[in-house]
């Protein structure tokens, strides 16, 4: 015999357990906002181990561990008097730590209250990004650190924070768009944008795997001239930054400073220009000094915010409603 309890906050819809169960209301449930905090913690795992990565190129321990997933062959541990070793065994730990972040934003999204299908997706395209970067690396290491594996490494953890980024945008966000925040035209513009920054972040990755600091001192590099790819690169880096300014000039001309949205632009409009500066004044310091590895971790580091920069902006470009408040859950949506 089934009994029916009804669920929190007077939603109509109804759950049917069976006689004798103990359940109370709202029990393993949590809260929009708790679940916005779950995933901007994805975030800055997915973030945090792009740079962790670099730091084991730049240290040359990219084969201190020339065995995957053990770290020598039938020994899982790095030596602690092996630094090589070590940098590149806890960088592995740390992906553990990443493995767990994206775990618990597809649990949240679950538990979250209400709960909905399009951030329980995007939250397990995480766990498949975190899956498909966990099998590379191990290909990656075994081709002992080829420049076509590494690179991709890279362009991985791109997508991963790409999808992070929608995501935490969807989380904080009251459900599905009200409508365009600008014009059409802008908000193609907008998409150009984002499509230059791609191609800007793969002739960068190109950068990288043509010149010093491979990972280790026997690893092959990519045989192009490393001028010419930087040249490249950098024009990459001026079309962006042009369309950029013509973007976000037109957005601003479209939208009030006033409204939700016209606020929410400016706001990640003044950052991304700000990233941009930084990166492209980084970059050219690190090429006429030599590319010391300092500079190219700042380097990698202001990839991740560009990218991050970017993605705010356009994802700003489509207006969602505000989160729910707390406790409440909207109308025709069942946890």
């Amino acid at each position: 015999m089934a009994r029916t309890l009804r669920t929190i906050n007077g939603v109509g819809s109804q759950m049917t357990v069976s006689k004798g169960a103990a359940m109370s209301p709202g029990r393993w449930r949590i809260s929009a906002r708790l679940y916005r905090w779950i995933t901007v913690a994805a975030l800055v795992a997915l973030a945090v181990i792009v740079v962790t990565g670099a730091a084991v190129r730049l240290t040359g321990s990219g084969l201190g561990c020339t065995d995957w997933p053990t770290c020598e062959d039938g020994q899982f541990f790095a030596e602690l008097d092996n630094v090589h070793a070590m940098v590149e065994f806890l960088n592995r730990l740390f992906t553990g730590v990443v493995s767990v972040a994206v775990m618990l934003a597809v649990l949240g999204s679950l538990l979250r209250l209400p709960r909905r299908r399009d951030l329980t997706w995007l939250s397990l395209g995480l766990v498949a990004g975190v899956v498909a970067q966990i099998v590379w690396g191990g290909f990656t290491v075994w081709s002992e650190l080829r420049p076509e594996m590494v690179m991709g490494h890279y362009l991985i953890s791109a997508v991963l924070l790409a999808n992070a980024a929608v995501l935490v945008q969807r989380a904080a966000s009251g459900g599905k768009p009200v409508g365009p925040a600008v014009p059409h035209r802008v908000l193609i513009m907008s998409r150009c944008m984002v499509a230059l920054a791609v191609v800007v972040i793969v002739t960068g990755t190109v950068v990288t795997n043509t010149g010093p600091h491979a990972g280790d001192e026997n690893a092959v590099r990519f045989a192009f001239d490393i001028t010419s790819v930087a040249r490249v690169h950098a024009v990459a880096m001026l079309v962006f930054a042009a369309i950029g300014i013509a973007t976000l000039y037109l957005a601003y001309r479209s939208t009030s400073s006033t409204s939700r949205a016209g606020a929410s632009l400016r706001r990640r409009g003044g950052l991304l220009a700000i990233v941009v500066v930084a990166q492209a004044a980084i970059g050219y310091i690190q090429f006429f000094t030599g590319v010391p590895a300092g500079l190219v971790a700042l380097h990698v580091f202001g990839s991740v915010l560009t990218l991050l920069a970017v993605m705010g902006v356009h994802l700003a470009m489509v207006e969602r409603p505000a989160l729910e408040p707390r406790g409440s859950a909207p109308a025709g949506v069942h946890p």
